[in-house]
C-alpha cells in the first residue's frame, strides 16, 4: 500500500492543494463567526443522513463549519495550534499526503455517520422512536428544514472538526513523539503523553457511553469517535514506512537546501544589455555579441541592430 501511494503522489502530486492547513484554518474562523451570527446554523448544517435523504445534500459538506466551541479565546489558541501541526506534517509529508490525510478523515466521517444512520434505522427503530417521542414532548415538532427529527439531529453533531482535529495532533504526536509543547505556556510536555492521554479519555468515553447509558449510546459513541480516527490507524499501520519522522533541524536544511536548488535554477545565461530581459521571459527570445561594441555586451534580437555602440573613451 504504501508504495502504490508513492506512485500516486508521483501521478497526481501536482494536483494536491498547497499550504493547505491555511486554508483549513479559513473555514474554521468562517464557521466559527457564521455560527455566532446565526446560531441555528448549527441545526441548518450538521451531519443529519435523516435529512440529507429528504433533499438537504449540503450537510455532506456544510458540517465542517460548525465549530468545536463558541469561546473565541479558547477557538484563537486551538486554530493556531491545529495551523502550526497541520504545517509542520505539511513540510515533514509532503503536500500531497497530507491532504489525502485530511480528506480521508473526512470522508470517514461522512462513511461514518452513514452507517450509523443506516444501524439505526435497521436494528434501533423502536430507540428511536421512544427518543423522538420524549423531545416531541418537551419541544413540540421539530422543523423540516432543521432536520424534521430531534433525535437525528442530536446524532447527528457527534460528527464534527473535533476528531478530525484529533487526528491531526495524533499523527503529529506519532511523527515527532520527542517533541515538546507546553500546556497553558508554562507547563513541558512530550506530545506522545498528550497524545496517549488522549487515546486513553477516548477509550474511556466510549465504554462509559456503554457502561453508563445503553447500547446505542454506546454504539453513537464508538462509531462517531472510532470513524473520524480510523485515518490514523490505516496511515500509520499500511503507510509506516512512508511516514518518516523529521525533526525541526532536518526540515529546516531540507528547506534551505531546496531554496539554494530553486535559486541556482534561476541563474540565467542571457540578459540583453538594453531592456535586462533573459531567456526566462521568452524562452524563444535570441541573444547577440555585438561586435562593434567594445566590451561584452550583449542584446536580444530586438536591440542588436538599433543599440547605440558602447565605445571606451
Amino acid at each position: 500500500m504504501g508504495q502504490f501511494l508513492m506512485k500516486m503522489e508521483r501521478k497526481y502530486g501536482k494536483y494536491a492543494i498547497r499550504n493547505l492547513p491555511l486554508y483549513i484554518t479559513i473555514v474554521y474562523t468562517f464557521g466559527f463567526f457564521l455560527y455566532m451570527l446565526f446560531p441555528q446554523t448549527m441545526d441548518l448544517f450538521s451531519l443529519n443522513f435523516h435529512a440529507i435523504f429528504r433533499g438537504q445534500v449540503w450537510r455532506l459538506f456544510t458540517w465542517v463549519l460548525i465549530p468545536e466551541g463558541m469561546n473565541i479565546f479558547f477557538t484563537l489558541i486551538s486554530l493556531y495550534f491545529y495551523y502550526s501541526i497541520g504545517r509542520t506534517l505539511e513540510r515533514a509529508w509532503g503536500s500531497f499526503l497530507f491532504n489525502v490525510y485530511f480528506f480521508s478523515g473526512l470522508i470517514l466521517t461522512v462513511l461514518g455517520a452513514l452507517i450509523l444512520f443506516g444501524f439505526l434505522e435497521i436494528f434501533g427503530q423502536d430507540w428511536l422512536t421512544v427518543m423522538e417521542q420524549s423531545y416531541v414532548w418537551a419541544y413540540g415538532e421539530c422543523p423540516a428544514l432543521y432536520g424534521g427529527s430531534y433525535i437525528h439531529s442530536v446524532i447527528a453533531l457527534s460528527f464534527g472538526i473535533y476528531y478530525i482535529n484529533m487526528s491531526i495532533f495524533l499523527a503529529f504526536a506519532m511523527t515527532y513523539p520527542e517533541m515538546q509543547v507546553y500546556i497553558f505556556f508554562i507547563l513541558p510536555i512530550k506530545v506522545k503523553v498528550l497524545g496517549i492521554i488522549y487515546v486513553v479519555i477516548m477509550a474511556f468515553s466510549i465504554v462509559t457511553s456503554f457502561l453508563g447509558g445503553d447500547f446505542y449510546i454506546g454504539m453513537i459513541s464508538l462509531v462517531s469517535i472510532g470513524m473520524s480516527l480510523m485515518n490514523t490507524f490505516l496511515f500509520f499501520l499500511l503507510f509506516k514506512t512512508r511516514l518518516g519522522r523529521r525533526s525541526p533541524k532536518q526540515m529546516k536544511r531540507q528547506h534551505e537546501y531546496k531554496v539554494k536548488v530553486k535559486a541556482a535554477s534561476n541563474v540565467t545565461r542571457h540578459k540583453c544589455a538594453i531592456c535586462g530581459r533573459t531567456e526566462q521571459h521568452d524562452p524563444n527570445l535570441a541573444f547577440r555579441y555585438c561586435s562593434k561594441c567594445e566590451g561584452n555586451y550583449e542584446y536580444c534580437s530586438d536591440h542588436l541592430f538599433t543599440h547605440e555602440h558602447v565605445k571606451r573613451n
